[in-house]
């Protein structure tokens, strides 16, 4: 299972660029033309951009083409640019994690999580964090928190699901598979090729 880009706007920062082209790029983001719209985002973004909203659009275009290091450059200026803009905070913690920095990865998602106690997807990345480090209960521990504050959200049934399966513990695999089954059906059907 592939982390989750999403794109939203920031909060806050400088909108010098002109909002037609933005929107464009945001498009080309959402159907899949990340190319184009790098090469808009790079244009608006001009040498040094500090409009958060470009730098974590350019961030989310990076992360979708695999360019972990630029996107998380662009994330790093976006939580800079915009302390609040908690998306950022979650990406740039699982652009750690994929790139071998846990220790970073926790610091960067509990502030986040210092801001909103009840980010889930904070919650979520963090659990992945944890088990990359071999913490298995507080592996636990943070995917249940995610499912506790949206127990019909199947990301944390997800993260749940491969938890048991890296446990080797099958009853825990199988629970979660029939809750996906209604929750994400597609998922599901994944996991089903793993249960014995």
């Amino acid at each position: 299972m592939t982390e989750r880009i999403m794109i939203q706007p920031a909060g806050s920062g400088t909108h010098s660029e002109p909002e037609g082209e933005y929107l464009q790029a945001l498009e080309l983001i959402e159907n899949g033309e990340y190319e184009k719209a790098l090469a808009i985002l790079d244009m608006l973004a001009g040498p040094s951009s500090r409009d958060s909203r470009i730098r974590y659009a350019r961030a989310v275009a990076n992360l979708s083409i695999g360019e972990y290091r630029k996107a998380g450059t662009d994330l790093l200026f976006t939580v800079v640019l915009d302390r609040s803009f908690l998306p950022a905070y979650r990406h740039l913690g699982y652009v750690f994690l994929t790139m071998g920095r846990e220790e970073s990865a926790v610091r960067i998602l509990e502030a986040a999580l210092r801001l909103d106690p009840d980010f889930l997807e904070a919650w979520c990345v963090l659990g992945d964090v944890y088990m990359d480090l071999g913490k298995s209960e507080k592996s636990l521990e943070a995917f249940e928190t995610a499912l506790r504050l949206d127990p019909g959200n199947p990301e944390p049934h997800c993260k749940l699901a491969m938890y048991y399966m890296s446990r080797g513990d099958m009853a825990g695999l199988r629970a979660e598979f029939e809750v996906l089954k209604e929750l994400d059906p597609s998922v599901a059907e994944q996991i089903a090729e793993l249960l014995p």
